[in-house]
């Protein structure tokens, strides 16, 4: 397996125990998930980039949070309507989306 071009996290809120709360949570972050999932499918980008969602990256209050690797861009306040441009602009453009960045 190639290394991908970006890894893409999304705060999901998961705890160790498997139990998911938390502001990024109550957020649908995992509907952020699946729309990330979705757009690197239809762009044919599978090989790429990946896309994984995470335990709390401690931006609580700027929720639900993404950041793109190996980028090191955080975005915070993201919807799954935003994940198109993020995925237009920054992964497929090369430049962030700076009115969502943290």
């Amino acid at each position: 397996m190639n290394k991908p071009k970006h890894h893409i996290f999304v705060c999901s809120s998961s705890r160790i125990n498997g139990q998911q709360k938390g502001v990024c949570h109550s957020k649908e972050s995992f509907e952020i998930v699946m729309a990330f999932m979705e757009e690197i499918e239809e762009r044919g980008l599978g090989g790429e980039v990946f896309v994984s969602n995470t335990g709390c990256l401690g931006f609580c209050d700027k929720g639900p949070v993404v950041v793109v690797y190996p980028d090191n861009v955080w975005y915070g306040g993201v919807s799954a309507v935003e994940v198109e441009e993020i995925m237009d602009e920054h992964i497929e453009g090369g430049k962030p989306v700076e009115s969502l960045e943290l």
